[in-house]
């Protein structure tokens, strides 16, 4: 690594000064040790002994500077810091100028060497299960400190909300909050770095050492793209990691869907007549004149009910997504999404998957467990054979909205645009998407994009909550 031009200032025992700029040295030795050892696993003997003694005169524990120690241990070991773990990288935790506590920032920028140190050094060579489960918590003390909850920056917890971007940060805990749309994606590659080292085949057979491992958008991946070569137990234990992951996803996209607007109230159809719809406020007020003072008692003439109907219309609601090798975290959020709507009333969903090749998926939209493990990860892309299965499904084109999911590389993009502006013309909502990731992150065709919008179906950004609402705007 290139040496810095300007290094911390030691004393003679090879300790920060403890001077006027003491504070800013024993920072300056912190992130100094963290970059050599970003860029060198090989200890500094210099530096190592000067951020021990930076470390104990903190009051913190000499674990902190252990490679080898996760965060969850330490935490384990001296609960009073998972506090300051939480939101330690965010603006919040940034001191004024004027005032600040100097000493807490040297504190502060141990903590973040820390967690920093253990999310981005990963070595080499093979990974083990719990090497894999150890780096995923430490990710999750990494999103923490951001303001994030664990799993969210990597996909594992989509529809999340990032922490401030606000920028600031003085002295010991830099901020980057501001940072997090590039974090997130970062995180995800290490992740899927350090599962491709993995024997994972060998890690699927022994059932205690699948029990190890955390679902995550990587492993589930590398589980799809490789389920064809398992078998046996292998076969079983991917089998409940991939349904384990599809839960847990699912269970905060439903959420996401409860909470989206839906269709106005039919004040045409009469309330139902039962408890449940009783609205007493209004009961109460209409019958006031009703009330007898001297009996102190309140005679009602009439009740008055909710209105809980709303205005529907069948729709049909036909998914096409993109299963190409760049596109597998649209597939899994999509299928899940899919099988969502197809559970609300009056939906009628299809669901159709493709790379070079077409595949209606819709006889399993309802399960996106076997809709899964039913795709084929991988090859090139033409949209024009996915057409070609859902064209026919526009039955009834104003009620019937198409969802296109892909980043639009396309080797026939020109007679497939005009595909897709035919069912545009036809009536039919059409909406693009660049790609559905839990981290937003969305890769477009520039050319298809710049048609889109001159059509007036702009690429919705990739973020699944975006999606979300748009359809229950259609739908309700």
């Amino acid at each position: 690594m290139t040496r810095p031009t300007t290094e911390p200032v030691l004393g003679p025992d090879r300790t920060p000064d403890s001077g006027a700029d003491g504070d800013a040295n024993r920072r300056q030795v912190l992130y100094w040790r963290l970059l050599a050892r970003l860029f060198d696993p090989e200890e500094q003997a210099a530096l190592e002994s000067a951020s021990l003694a930076v470390v104990e005169e903190s009051g913190l524990p000499a674990a902190l500077l252990d490679p080898a120690a996760s965060v969850d241990s330490i935490v384990q070991r001296h609960p009073e810091l998972a506090g300051e773990f939480d939101g330690l990288m965010t603006p919040e935790t940034a001191s004024e100028p004027d005032g600040r506590d100097r000493a807490a920032e040297v504190r502060r920028a141990a903590l973040v060497s820390k967690v920093l140190l253990n999310v981005f050094a990963t070595g080499s060579g093979t990974v083990t299960a719990g090497q894999l489960a150890g780096w995923q918590a430490d990710a999750g003390w990494l999103e923490r400190a951001l303001g994030c909850r664990p799993g969210e920056l990597r996909g594992t917890r989509p529809g999340g909300t990032a922490a401030g971007t606000n920028p600031g940060g003085h002295g010991g805990a830099p901020d980057l909050s501001t940072l997090i749309p590039w974090i997130g994606p970062e995180l995800a590659d290490i992740e899927a770095g350090l599962v491709k080292r993995m024997r994972l085949r060998e890690v699927l057979a022994d059932p205690g050492l699948a029990a190890r491992l955390t679902p995550s958008m990587s492993l589930i991946e590398q589980l799809l793209r490789d389920k064809d070569n398992l078998s046996g137990v292998a076969l079983a234990n991917a089998k409940a990691l991939i349904r384990r992951f599809v839960d847990e996803v699912a269970e905060v996209l439903r959420t996401q869907v409860e909470k989206a607007s839906v269709g106005a109230l039919d004040r045409s159809v009469p309330p139902k007549r039962v408890f449940r719809n009783l609205d007493l406020d209004r009961t109460i007020w209409k019958n006031l004149t009703n009330w007898d003072p001297e009996q102190e008692r309140l005679y009602v003439d009439r009740l008055y009910y909710r209105h809980t109907a709303r205005k529907t219309t069948p729709q049909r609601l036909v998914v096409v997504v993109d299963q190409s090798g760049s596109m597998v975290d649209s597939m899994v959020n999509c299928t899940i999404l899919a099988s969502i709507f197809a559970g609300l009333p009056r939906v009628d969903v299809h669901l159709v998957a493709y790379d070079t090749r077409a595949v209606d998926l819709t006889p399993w939209v309802h399960d996106p467990f076997e809709t899964l493990l039913r795709t084929n990860l991988g090859g090139g892309t033409d949209g024009t054979v996915a057409m070609a299965l859902a064209q026919p499904k526009i039955a009834e084109p104003r009620n019937t909205v198409v969802v296109w999911i892909s980043d639009f590389y396309e080797w026939n993009g020109e007679q497939l645009f005009e595909q897709m502006a035919a069912v545009h013309r036809s009536g039919a909502k059409f909406i693009p998407v660049g790609s559905v990731t839990s981290a937003g992150r969305a890769s477009v065709n520039p050319w298809f994009r710049e048609r889109f919008k001159d059509q007036g179906t702009p690429v919705i950004s990739g973020h699944i909550r975006k999606l979300v609402h748009e359809l229950k705007n259609f739908l309700g």
